[in-house]
């Protein structure tokens, strides 16, 4: 066997192997393009969902307050009057006529706000005939609009 002799008094060539090298800078500039791509397109794409979920949000709720002001009416042979609103459903109204009527613990627990952290607002009757309305005026909080800035009503009859 041949013995390899070292000299001792030399010091060893400062050579790194491949693996301990670091990144060079056009290589973390790449990744980082790389990154900045990938989240505009998440982005692209959650940031319209949201909007929609928004809009099934004040839609479920509306939903919600519905059937609650159902519950009421049959408790109490008619809905709210518009100016007790929707407060009626989780505290008894003074104008009631048979208070003993009213369901222990009210009809919901609280009122929701739309997605937009407005009230819901209540009109009674409600148009074209309906008997009630519910909505919220969406993002802008306009009347009318489109998209995620239109209305959100009730279907109420």
């Amino acid at each position: 066997m041949l013995r390899l002799m070292t000299d001792t008094s030399r010091p060893a060539p400062q050579y790194r192997k491949r693996s301990e090298r670091g990144f060079t800078l056009t290589e973390l500039m790449v990744v980082i393009f790389i990154i900045g791509l990938l989240t505009t397109v998440v982005l692209i794409n959650v940031l319209p969902s949201q909007d929609r979920s928004m809009v099934t949000k004040a839609q479920a709720d509306i939903a919600t307050l519905e059937q609650a002001l159902e519950m009421f009416r049959l408790d109490n042979l008619a809905y709210p009057a518009p100016g007790e609103g929707l407060a009626a459903l989780t505290m008894a109204p003074a104008s009631l006529a048979d208070p003993a009527r009213y369901r222990r613990g009210g009809y919901i627990k609280r009122l929701p706000e739309d997605p937009w952290g407005r009230p819901y607002q209540y009109q009674a009757p409600g148009p074209a005939g309906a008997a009630f309305d519910i909505l919220s005026l969406g993002a802008d909080g306009a009347p009318g609009g489109t998209e995620e800035n239109a209305d959100i009503r009730s279907s109420a009859p």
